[in-house]
């Protein structure tokens, strides 16, 4: 997983970058976003394989293909705040997940 804050002078405002979001992510991640005043200002599917194909709607068969969402919001504190919420969430499902492994 790779952030990546994108400064956006134009707008005053901030953006960020979640690079390879999980699938099962998405859902949880949009109702994070709506409900601490950010806006997702792109959703992309991306190729693994071949790196000129990028979707902007999820294809039918999304194997295969990173999931990168950008969100913006005027309040960096906000963005920050969603970041860390995210990292807590990847991180408690891969520690799950390592848990069934054993």
């Amino acid at each position: 997983m790779l952030i990546e804050k994108i400064p956006d002078n134009a707008n005053n405002s901030a953006r960020m970058e979640f690079k390879n979001v999980f699938k099962e992510v998405v859902p949880w991640l949009e109702k994070i976003v709506s409900e601490y005043k950010c806006k997702i200002e792109k959703k992309e599917w991306k190729s693994k394989y071949n790196h000129y194909v990028v979707y902007d709607y999820e294809p039918f068969c999304s194997d295969g293909f990173e999931i990168n969402i950008t969100i913006s919001s005027k309040e960096v504190e906000f963005l920050n705040f969603v970041r860390y919420l995210y990292e807590m969430k990847v991180q408690t499902i891969k520690h799950l997940n390592n848990c069934i492994l054993i």
